[in-house]
């Protein structure tokens, strides 16, 4: 993907999604057929942010997203093929520079056509610097993206053009070999012009103020609840192929809630963790889920001042036993982390390694505490401070709060330092991030597509994820030379990308904790579910109960 220094991405997340499917009390059918009542009952870790593709940045706000809209492609293969959806034709020039879109005869949930320049104004509208779109750094492969979202040219300058109403013709800045799977993204969908003027700064803030262009409509949701529902939408084009009538979603916070939910069958399937994670390991309905979420914990510089010393990022980072983490308090079968990059994310195209196994820095992610100490005394005497009290800011799940817990034991352990935890709801737990307001926090980031770039670029310097103040030159100078001049050099582009993750983890920009290797209970009659590792985890297209 090609931006300037400002394009970290993912999804960020940002958060990983809470598993769940199946419906028991779904009337039996015969063997090999679908149940009469296919209505999926469904659970989330957090709530819906917001139903604004422009706003959104979360996890579960861009799983509603993906289920309820759609745009050029839809991902398969867990997130490996991009499959045609509202396009019924994509040609690209020999050079990978231009991409001409035919759309098909499509339809959004209120009846109106869907046309390409739903896309032109979807796209202008995410770049435009007056929406404030936080993702908008992901259309930097798009010719003049980069340059609108800094306000140096006019939104009509972007590479996005509507020679019909069912033709586009799309120009990029580079070639980039993973443009596609973008065009699948949420970000990148089609917006009614229509809608967004009628409702204005309501548009997206609830189900009733959007409309629809994917296989289900929401509903149900009035902008802050923690319930909501996925009914089937009669005017998607494709609606022969999706056989749930509705998915039901409740935000479960409280895994034993979530267990009880599953035992007395009104939830068909739940992400245990901890002792209740141990507990069912072996249950035939078990099912493991790695995918690329990646847990943190930032150390923001900009409001404690001792975190600009290297020594005291350090003494934090080994003062975390990682392993201890994840058997004794997470137990799901997660797995201490490697780097920043996790296990199965990127491999090399030549030999096949992947790049956390053969990159990593130990020393970012190594358990001493007596070294830990010494550090610690050393930084904090050459910053000129002698104690600090700090807040640990966390979302409000058991998880969140878990390893918030375990932090604050492993930090308190340090001399002179006091931890106070503040658990509060994902969502606001992002706006403080985003305003810089903590002095730690525990986050996470969950790519969008298979690349470490999807990783790595959450650091440079300008960055609208990077809110701790970490900054590093030669960092910055390597991701932007892997996509403005080696995009289609893969294998220069992965020793770069491999030296960025070093100077990350040898400056301990970050500190690392675990990758999610989610259990879920998924009951046996569910069928069809896509689940994509590296991006928004769950596609209800193809679903069904049997």
């Amino acid at each position: 993907m090609f931006r300037s220094k400002k394009w970290p991405l993912v999804l960020p997340s940002a958060a990983l999604v809470l598993l769940a499917a199946g419906c028991s009390s779904s009337s039996s059918g015969q063997s090999g057929q679908s149940s009469t009542n296919q209505t999926l009952n469904w659970s989330e870790t957090s709530a819906i942010v917001t139903n604004d593709p422009s706003q959104s940045t979360d996890t579960v706000s861009f799983q509603v997203l993906n289920n309820t809209q759609e745009g050029i492609y839809r991902l398969t293969d867990k997130g490996q093929k991009p499959q045609l959806a509202l396009a019924k034709k994509v040609t690209t020039s020999k050079d990978g520079m231009t991409y001409h879109v035919t759309l098909r005869n499509a339809k959004w949930s209120n009846g109106d056509p869907i046309t390409a320049q739903d896309f032109v104004y979807s796209w202008q509208r995410t770049v435009d610097p007056k929406t404030k779109a936080t993702d908008a750094f992901y259309f930097a492969p798009v010719k003049n993206a980069t340059a609108i979202t800094k306000g140096t040219k006019p939104a009509s300058d972007l590479g996005i053009k509507a020679t019909d109403s069912h033709h586009l013709t799309i120009t990029l800045e580079n070639p980039t070999a993973y443009f596609k799977k973008l065009l699948a993204f949420p970000l990148y969908y089609p917006q009614n012009q229509k809608v967004v003027e009628k409702y204005g700064k309501k548009y997206g803030t609830s189900a009733t103020t959007q409309v629809y262009s994917g296989p289900f409509k929401l509903t149900k949701w009035n902008g802050t609840g923690d319930s909501w529902t996925l009914a089937k939408n009669p005017q998607y084009w494709d609606k022969k192929h999706v056989k749930l009538a509705k998915v039901n979603e409740t935000v479960i916070k409280d895994v034993q809630t979530g267990m009880n939910l599953y035992q007395t069958k009104k939830l068909d399937s739940i992400v245990l963790t901890g002792e209740q994670a141990a507990a069912h390991l072996n249950d035939k309905d078990a099912v493991k889920r790695l995918s690329s979420n990646m847990t943190r914990v930032d150390l923001n510089q900009k409001q404690v001042p001792a975190f600009k010393n290297l020594k005291v990022r350090q003494a934090f980072s080994m003062m975390i036993n990682r392993t201890a983490l994840t058997k004794n308090v997470l137990k799901d079968g997660s797995k201490p982390a490697l780097g920043f990059i996790p296990v199965g994310l990127h491999t090399n195209q030549k030999t096949g390694a992947d790049f956390a196994k053969t990159t990593q820095v130990k020393s970012a992610v190594a358990y001493d505490k007596t070294k830990a100490k010494k550090l610690f005394e050393e930084g904090m005497k050459e910053s000129g401070q002698s104690q600090l009290n700090l807040t640990l800011l966390a979302d409000d799940t058991d998880v969140s709060k878990q390893v918030a817990e375990y932090l604050q034991g492993a930090f308190e352990n340090l001399p002179h330092v006091k931890v106070t935890i503040k658990s509060i709801p994902k969502a606001q737990r992002l706006q403080a991030m985003n305003a810089g307001n903590y002095d730690m926090v525990v986050t996470g980031w969950q790519s969008i597509f298979a690349d470490a770039y999807n990783f790595l670029d959450v650091w440079i310097s300008d960055s609208s994820y990077n809110s701790s103040g970490y900054k590093d030159a030669k960092l910055d100078q390597l991701l932007s030379e892997t996509e403005t001049k080696y995009g289609n050099n893969p294998q220069k582009r992965w020793t770069m990308l491999q030296d960025a993750e070093k100077i990350l983890m040898k400056d301990q920009g970050t500190l690392p904790l675990y990758q999610a290797d989610n259990l879920q209970l998924l009951r046996s009659n569910v069928k069809g579910l896509s689940f994509n590792p590296n991006g928004t985890p769950y596609d209800f297209k193809t679903a069904y109960l049997k």
